[in-house]
């Protein structure tokens, strides 16, 4: 399967880079481009794409409100990889908990970068918990305290909520296998139900989740 790759970035230089990388890979095709966030949004209503690389800071149109914006349209919507200058970027944080399902540096290496977007097209979020998990220490102060009501962990089990917790550590899925003394088969199944219950994208969302309900605090 051809992975279709829409590129949004302010930089032409940028983008003919990425062009260049992405199409000599056979596995992948750049479906399209875009300057700004509002030419993304036009141009992405009426072309198939899988995965979108977009800058986070441009003009006319941010890449955090483009990707609200896109997320929120009906039917199937790519998955987003957000593109930052530096890793702490509260931008970067935004894009995250509006719905991005990662994001890297610019400089980062092509491969990692290629990586990235064939890890978005399998479903899976393309950083670790452990790099969500330091830039959200970076903005942990500005975080706002979850709204009262019911506690969203009622649904969860005592192991899950164990494993949740380890998530929001930054483990993987082995270390919390080695950790809880099961196997990594189990742990992908806890995971896969705690998402499920509370209603998340990926474990990206669950470390957020975690520092917004207070279960795990800055530098713990």
């Amino acid at each position: 399967m051809t992975i279709r790759v829409f590129l949004v970035d302010d930089q032409v230089m940028v983008r003919a880079g990425f062009v260049m990388m992405i199409e000599a890979q056979p596995d992948m095709v750049v479906a399209g481009e875009a300057g700004d966030g509002i030419e993304a949004l036009d141009r992405l209503a009426g072309t198939a794409v899988d995965v979108v690389l977009m800058d986070v800071r441009m003009p006319r149109l941010n890449g955090v409100d483009a990707l609200r914006r896109l997320l929120a349209r009906p039917g199937t919507t790519p998955k987003v990889v957000v593109l930052t200058t530096f890793d702490l970027d509260e931008y970067a944080f935004a894009a995250l908990r509006a719905g991005a399902s990662g994001f890297l540096v610019k400089d980062a290496p092509p491969g990692d970068l290629l990586a990235a977007i064939r890890t978005v097209h399998r479903g899976d979020a393309v950083i670790a918990p452990s790099t969500t998990r330091r830039l959200i220490d970076h903005v942990a102060a500005e975080l706002p305290v979850a709204e009262p009501g019911p506690n969203p962990l009622a649904e969860l089990t005592a192991r899950e909520r164990e494993v949740l917790l380890e998530m929001a550590r930054g483990a993987s899925n082995a270390q919390i296998a080695s950790r809880l003394l099961v196997s990594e088969g189990t742990v992908k199944v806890h995971v896969g139900r705690i998402l499920a219950k509370l209603g998340l994208r990926d474990r990206i969302q669950a470390v957020i989740f975690a520092y917004e309900h207070r279960l795990i605090r800055p530098g713990s």
